[in-house]
């Protein structure tokens, strides 16, 4: 399987990069493709709510930045790896670009190999997955109709755990 993860941590080695890392040591040898996107590291513009891709551009966006490298990704994707760490209720501002962007990829209709989503976040705190859990529901399971993976967290001392990330790398190596 082809697999896309949107990493959205502006930390190279933190906590979230840590759990997408033993993701992808589960992924890879069980015979995945899994290409990492560390999208706070590349230029990626909000969406200008222009329409462009709604009207002339019929689904390709105007801006032509870092996001189309995302794209491209996106679409042989099969599956979507929503990747971020949890600040103030919700994923990181970089990542949240990005997750608007799909506002022409979406158009007229998801990519067509792309069928699964999963997630994961990380925490300071247990209770803070609430808005996060709220777009990955609407935007990704009920509007693109992908079926859930699986949501990871890890908050407080869970975060780097060799448990966590035995979870990660048998998630990983189970997919089908």
């Amino acid at each position: 399987m082809r697999i896309l993860v949107l990493n959205g941590s502006p930390r190279p080695n933190g906590n979230t990069k840590g759990m997408v890392e033993a993701f992808r040591e589960g992924a890879v040898p069980a015979g995945h493709q899994v290409d990492v996107m560390d999208v706070c590291r590349m230029k990626i513009g909000g969406c200008l709510a222009c329409e462009y891709c709604h009207t002339k551009g019929r689904g390709e966006c105007i801006q032509k930045d870092d996001m189309q490298k995302v794209y491209a990704l996106l679409r042989e994707a099969e599956m979507l790896v929503i990747a971020s760490p949890i600040y103030y209720h919700g994923i990181s501002g970089q990542l949240k670009c990005v997750l608007d962007r799909f506002y022409s990829a979406a158009y007229p209709g998801k990519p067509p190999r792309l069928k699964k989503a999963a997630m994961i976040l990380s925490s300071g705190d247990a209770n803070m997955y609430d808005g996060a859990m709220f777009s990955y529901q609407g935007d990704f399971l009920d509007f693109l109709g992908l079926e859930d993976m699986g949501v990871f967290t890890a908050h407080g001392g869970e975060n780097g755990s060799p448990s966590k990330l035995a979870e990660l790398r048998a998630f990983g190596a189970g997919l089908k």
